[in-house]
């Protein structure tokens, strides 16, 4: 492989790490703030199924992005030692 090669693969990890800690962000928060506004509706209970499922988003994409990013350091740690060999 050339120099220029290797250079246009670099950063495919870094975008799939991003895409990823991206999609952990959004998703989770987005679908609990839309069936928090509908529950809430629904049962006529304003705001507290809505911050519910706000503060349930929150947590689902932290548990996210920390499984996203341990699995990602376990990926360098593994190149990196196969580096040292």
């Amino acid at each position: 492989m050339t120099n220029e090669s290797n250079k246009k693969i670099d950063w495919k990890p870094a975008f799939d790490v991003f895409s990823r800690v991206s999609t952990w962000v959004v998703v989770p928060i987005v679908l609990a703030l839309i069936i928090g506004k509908a529950l809430d509706s629904h049962y006529g209970t304003d705001p507290w199924i809505f911050l519910g499922c706000t503060g349930l988003g929150f947590i689902i994409s932290s548990y996210g992005i920390v499984r996203v990013v341990f699995k990602y350091m376990k990926t360098l740690e593994i190149e990196d030692k196969k580096d040292k060999k």
